[in-house]
């Protein structure tokens, strides 16, 4: 299958909020219990570093930086959110997302990029340590679901080998 990787535009937000609803739905891939708003969900994105994969049918699969922090000492920092199509499940995009996500985020100046994930989200525990994600501590139960349920969160984080060394 080939993909196309490139920037997010305001037009894509209805397919990439659609698979973001789907991740919503499986409970393990976030804490949020619906989909917000495109205002928000660009709030704190680094733009560059915001893409979506689109094939002949349109976007399978989407992935984000987020700013860790508005502050200039921490401008190297960034929060990592990537998420495939179910139906493109196993065909390598979540690969091709995240490795072009890490490229595009040190060609932005990211030194260090992190990710928080679920305990029972093996598939992207597997990828994040495939692209040299390291898992540096857990959060317990550090969120509460919207059925009650508390979360613990594994922290992962990825050092530049470019930037900031």
């Amino acid at each position: 299958m080939m993909y196309n990787i490139r920037q997010m535009i305001k037009s894509d937000w209805n397919e990439v909020k659609e698979i973001y609803r789907l991740g919503i739905e499986t409970g393990n891939a976030t804490f949020e219990k619906e989909v917000p708003s495109y205002e928000s969900f660009v709030s704190n994105a680094v733009l560059e570093c915001t893409l979506v994969a689109t094939d002949e049918a349109g976007i399978q699969g989407w992935c984000k930086l987020n700013k860790s922090s508005n502050r200039y000492v921490y401008r190297g920092l960034g929060e990592v959110s990537t998420y495939v199509h179910p139906r493109e499940n196993g065909k390598g995009l979540g690969d091709l997302l995240l490795h072009t996500l890490t490229q595009t985020s040190e060609e932005n100046g990211f030194w260090t990029l992190s990710a928080g994930i679920f305990p029972e989200n093996v598939a992207s525990i597997k990828l994040h340590s495939k692209h040299g994600f390291e898992e540096v501590g857990v959060r317990k139960r550090v969120g509460q679901m919207q059925n009650g349920q508390w979360r613990d969160v594994i922290l992962f984080e990825r050092r530049s080998g470019r930037v900031g060394v």
